[in-house]
C-alpha cells in the first residue's frame, strides 16, 4: 500500500509504522480510527464510536463490546489484569445505559509464563465477574512463542440489555448539559505507575477499578434522559470530555477547580510533571445531563458507592464548539486538548 494514497491528515502519514501513542487513546488513536478503521469497515453504528455499540435484535436493545487488556505489571495496587478486564468491559457497556449481563474471555498467552500466573488472572476474573453479577460464558486461548508476548493479554466482549426508552450517546451533549464526575480522578494511572517505575509518593495510591453499572442504573432511575455517559479511561478527562465535544459539535466549560484530586494523585503528578486531567481511571465515570435534571441526579449518585464524590465540574454551551477549555484557580481560560498518546503506556 503507498501511504502517499492515503487520504488522511499527519501525524498518521508521519508515522508509517505502528507507535505506542496509537495505542494510547488521544489524538494518534482517533485518527488511526478516523483514517484507516472507519473507512476499511465501514457502518454507521461503528461510525458513532461509542464505549459500546447500541444494536437491535428483534424487539431487544443490546449494548456489545469488547476490549483488550495488556496492563504491565499483570498486578497493581488495588487490583490486576483480570478485575480490570472484566470491570471495563462492564464499565463500557454501562456507559450505554446498558445492564451488563454476559461476557467472554479470551487470553493470549506467551510460551514459558508460568501457569500459577494464569491461573491468578482466572481467579481474578471469576471473583470480579460474580462481584460485578454478570457471567463469562465463552472464551478461547491462544499461545505465541517466546519472545513474541508479555506473559498475559487478556480480551473480553460483553453484552448487555438496553432498557426502554434510554438512549446515551455522545451525539447527544446540547447547550445548557451540567458535567458530573463521579468521583476522584486519577487514581488508576498513578498506581500502575508506581509499581512498574518502583516509585513512592509518601502513601500507597490505590487503582479505582471497580463495577459502574448499579451506579448508572441508579442514575436513570431519576431519569432516562441522561444524554451522556463515558468512563475517562486512557487519556483521562480530557480525553473524554474532548470526544464528547467532537461527536456533540458543542463546547465544554471545564472549573478545574471542582474536579476531585486525590492529594497523593496531585503530588505525584507535581513530582512527574503530569496533568491529572489526563492520567487514566478505570472507576469513575463522566456525565452530561439536562439540567432540570442535575441536581436530582447528582444526589442520587451521591447515595451510591461509587459515586459518593461525585461533583458538577462544568457545562455544555453553544460558544467554541468541539473545543473543551478549563478555567484555572487563577480565574484564566486554557485549552484542554485531545491527548496526542497516551502519558502513561500500558496502562489497561
Amino acid at each position: 500500500m503507498d501511504l502517499a494514497d492515503w487520504s488522511c491528515p499527519a501525524p498518521l502519514r508521519d508515522h508509517p509504522v505502528v507507535v505506542m501513542g496509537h495505542g494510547g487513546g488521544g489524538a494518534l488513536s482517533a485518527e488511526l480510527t478516523d483514517h484507516l478503521f472507519l473507512p476499511a469497515y465501514g457502518g454507521d453504528i461503528l461510525a458513532g464510536l461509542t464505549d459500546s455499540a447500541a444494536v437491535t435484535l428483534g424487539e431487544t436493545r443490546l449494548a456489545f463490546s469488547t476490549d483488550t487488556y495488556v496492563v504491565r505489571p499483570l498486578s497493581f495496587p488495588g487490583g490486576g489484569i483480570g478485575d480490570l478486564a472484566v470491570n471495563g468491559t462492564v464499565n463500557d457497556l454501562a456507559m450505554s445505559g446498558a445492564v451488563p449481563a454476559y461476557l467472554s474471555c479470551a487470553f493470549l498467552l506467551e510460551e514459558g509464563t508460568p501457569l500459577s500466573t494464569v491461573g491468578r488472572v482466572a481467579e481474578q476474573i471469576g471473583a470480579a465477574a460474580r462481584a460485578a453479577g454478570v457471567q463469562v460464558v465463552t472464551g478461547d486461548t491462544k499461545v505465541v512463542d517466546s519472545g513474541h508476548g508479555d506473559g498475559v493479554y487478556v480480551n473480553t466482549a460483553g453484552i448487555g440489555l438496553i432498557p426502554d426508552g434510554v438512549d446515551v450517546r455522545p451525539a447527544r451533549a446540547r447547550p445548557g448539559d451540567v458535567v458530573i464526575l463521579s468521583g476522584p480522578v486519577g487514581r488508576h494511572g498513578i498506581a500502575v505507575l508506581s509499581v512498574r517505575e518502583g516509585l513512592s509518593f509518601g502513601t500507597e495510591v490505590l487503582s479505582d477499578t471497580a463495577p459502574l453499572h448499579g451506579l448508572v442504573q441508579e442514575m436513570l432511575l431519576v431519569t432516562r434522559d441522561v444524554h451522556v455517559l463515558r468512563d475517562p479511561t486512557r487519556g483521562g478527562l480530557a480525553a473524554s470530555l474532548n470526544e464528547v465535544a467532537r461527536a456533540s459539535g458543542t463546547g465544554v466549560v471545564l472549573d478545574e477547580t471542582a474536579v476531585p484530586v486525590p492529594e497523593p494523585v496531585a503530588a505525584a503528578c507535581e513530582f512527574l510533571g503530569l496533568d491529572p486531567l489526563y492520567v487514566a481511571n478505570e472507576g469513575c465515570l463522566v456525565a452530561f445531563v439536562p439540567r432540570p435534571h442535575a441536581d436530582a441526579v447528582l444526589e442520587a449518585m451521591r447515595t451510591h458507592d461509587m459515586g459518593r464524590g461525585a461533583a458538577v465540574i462544568g457545562e455544555c454551551v453553544a460558544e467554541h464548539p468541539s473545543v473543551v477549555v478549563a478555567r484555572t484557580a487563577l480565574g484564566a481560560t486554557r485549552i484542554v486538548d485531545l491527548p496526542l498518546g497516551e502519558q502513561l503506556p500500558r496502562i489497561c
